[in-house]
């Protein structure tokens, strides 16, 4: 039973709201489903009607709940709440209608009746809210004493910089804003227990992160700043000064990060297990060597690092005490400086999501050399030359395998080269030989025939997803014969395919 209930926690239902969905939820009930999604609620009766179900069938087992996008009434979120009393997870981004009016749990006595209801809320999510004030929140942030995390993204955030010193100056709690201030007094009250804040696209300055980062008794475990564009390399090296317990950092997008950035993080969040980079267009190959710190480090995103070609950070996350680096995710996406992915495939071994989509110069050559180690890599992984030990780089490019060889990646479970467009079957026919594959995209490969997708599909037999979208040159016998030798699909993308008859 125990058991049960854990696989149910991790399945998220979502239930669209209408009359028809009634039936569902009271089945929904009967077995205990304790995680939902709401879509497409509005002030209607109907969806009226769809809360009073989900409360009386649904309400003692709920423990995540997602009104995300929704438009529900304030009686009818209020009255879902109090029905709700073993919520963990609230998702409330998007649902302005509950914040414009400005009276959402403006009576004490239901305020109370939902701190009751909400006592054990650990995470909340308030993401695009146009029309949350300081007023409103404090109203709200009251009710979840217990509250762990807490998401703001893209809420319109107010800054009030002391031009002298630059630093946040205090005022009010404002009926008609946001303010960072208000914000920054939540935080220091939950110091002890807050552990996650999502502050993307609120044009978060160097100085009120310099703020937050310092506040007394916070220890931040996750941090999500991407879109942040403001953030300077130095603000970023101060934050990671003050909390260097953090294991989780995104930084995506935020443009004004060079270099610097990648070594503050790479020497002060030595317990980072996620790190996101993605479109810092700053970033050097050269650098990426700072990387080996993170010796914990299992999710990496450097897509659209224009500058990156793959090579210096894999040998620096291979050098990990000998053992194979634990990174499983890395996505190097619209990486327009790599051309070859050997060195990835030999030294993070245990990856199991390698994300290429749109790495337009990966070639034939850079793919066909997988499975074979060249001289450097016979000799075991380097340390990098930043660090100024370690034998000299080879003048030449990597040597590539003398003939055909499969993938090396043993734990490989997704696999996407869309829009890799100068990758053949000269290639993929000999590459992909991938038993444990589970999702795979293929997607505009122009020179992609039947040849190449009946090889992936013998060498692939256990994958579940596959896209093939605007692949020109496959015909209806290639995915018939392609067919037959995967038993396992559960979704597939066959659109654009210009030679392929609807049936």
């Amino acid at each position: 039973m125990g058991r049960l209930k854990l696989e149910q926690a991790n399945v998220r239902y979502n239930i669209p709201v209408s009359s028809a969905s009634l039936p569902t939820i009271k089945s929904l009930g009967l077995r205990g489903i304790c995680c939902i999604s709401l879509t497409e609620l509005d002030g209607s009766p109907a969806s009226h009607q769809v809360l009073q179900s989900v409360a009386y069938h649904l309400g003692l087992y709920l423990q995540s709940l997602c009104l995300g996008g929704g438009s529900p009434t304030e009686a009818s979120f209020v009255a879902l709440i109090l029905g709700c009393p073993a919520l963990r997870f609230l998702d409330l981004s998007g649902c302005d209608s509950l914040f414009t009016s400005g009276m959402l749990l403006a009576q004490p006595k239901t305020a109370q009746w939902v701190q009751q209801a909400l006592s054990g809320l650990r995470e909340l999510n308030l993401a695009s809210l146009q029309d949350l004030t300081d007023l409103s929140f404090n109203r709200l942030s009251s009710c979840v004493p217990s509250l762990e995390r807490l998401a703001l993204a893209y809420c319109h955030l107010t800054f009030e910089p002391d031009p002298a010193r630059g630093s946040i100056g205090p005022q009010d709690s404002s009926p008609s804003q946001l303010s960072f201030h208000n914000l920054l007094q939540f935080v220091k009250e939950q110091a002890g227990r807050l552990h996650a804040l999502g502050l993307s696209g609120t044009g978060l300055p160097p100085e009120a992160l310099q703020a937050l980062g310092q506040v007394a008794g916070l220890q931040l475990q996750e941090l999500s700043l991407h879109s942040c564009r403001d953030l300077s390399t130095e603000a970023v090296a101060t934050l990671c000064h003050q909390q260097p317990g953090l294991t989780s950092l995104d930084l995506r997008g935020c443009s004004e990060l060079a270099d610097g950035a990648l070594l503050a993080v790479s020497r002060g969040l030595r317990r980072l297990w996620h790190l996101s980079l993605r479109k810092l267009q700053q970033l050097t190959d050269a650098r990426c060597s700072a990387l080996g710190g993170l010796r914990e480090l299992q999710s990496l995103d450097m897509a659209e690092c224009c500058l990156v070609r793959g090579r210096e950070l894999a040998q620096a996350l291979g050098l990990v005490c000998g053992a194979p680096h634990p990174l499983a995710s890395l996505s190097l996406a619209y990486c327009s400086s790599l051309k070859t992915v050997q060195a990835i495939c030999t030294y993070l071994t245990h990856l199991s999501v390698p994300r290429l989509a749109w790495c337009k110069e990966l070639r034939d050559r850079g793919l066909l050399g997988l499975g074979q180690p060249s001289e450097e890599t016979l000799q075991g992984p380097q340390p990098p030359r930043e660090l100024g030990i370690g034998p000299p780089a080879p003048k030449g490019p990597f040597s590539l395998a003398t003939g055909p060889a499969p993938l090396t990646l043993q734990t490989l479970r997704d696999l996407d080269l869309t829009a890799c467009s100068k990758l053949t079957d000269a290639s993929l026919t000999k590459v992909l030989q991938v038993p444990q594959l589970r999702r795979l995209s293929l997607s505009l490969l122009p020179a992609l025939t039947d040849k190449g997708l009946l090889a992936a599909a013998r060498g692939c037999p256990s994958v579940e997803r596959l896209v093939l979208s605007h692949c020109s040159r496959l015909s209806n016998e290639g995915w018939a014969q392609a067919a037959g030798s995967q038993p396992r699909l559960q979704h597939l993308n066959l659109s654009r395919c210009s030679q392929l008859a609807e049936q």
